[in-house]
């Protein structure tokens, strides 16, 4: 499998970054890095990562089992994850969550049928302090009400 040149740079940086024996380290990375290019961790990414790092598909599908922000099937363009831990559910998560699924029109880890928006429940994003949170793609939204989360789907649809 062959990536762009920009993802065969990152990997090859990661990789020297770790010292013979201990490139494991740098599955992770490698995976989310392959899904942002590829859209999902396909069985020819799992096939080639392992293949770089010197373990096993097994490893890596048990590594890729076990982390939720890893997805192996694609997920939207805008994919959102709405957190309803005790922290969000507190301050108005569980509302948060029924809104989505209510404006997108999917539920959990469904894709919208334009295929722009993918939605998740999560346990925790890390932002209790400014709870209820969600995260899209990789940025963080905190102090939602449904009224912000419609303003912001709203926003991101216009994008296109």
């Amino acid at each position: 499998m062959t990536f762009s040149p920009e993802l065969e740079a990152k990997f090859e940086k990661l990789l020297r970054s770790y010292p013979p024996g201990r490139q494991r380290s740098a599955l992770i990375p490698m995976l989310m890095f392959a899904q942002d290019e590829v859209g999902s961790v396909t069985p020819e990414v799992i096939a080639e990562i392992a293949a770089r790092i010197g373990i096993s598909e097994l490893q890596v599908r048990e590594v890729l089992s076990y982390y939720s922000m890893l997805h192996t099937k694609p997920m939207g363009k805008y994919h959102i994850q709405v957190c309803t831990n005790i922290s969000c559910l507190l301050t108005g998560g569980e509302e948060i969550w029924e809104q989505a699924r209510k404006k997108l029109g999917c539920g959990h880890k469904e894709v919208t049928a334009d295929g722009q928006f993918s939605l998740e429940e999560v346990e925790c994003i890390g932002a209790c302090s400014w709870a209820p949170a969600i995260q899209v793609n990789y940025d963080f939204h905190h102090n939602v009400t449904p009224e912000k989360f419609n303003a912001l789907i709203d926003s991101l649809r216009k994008l296109h």
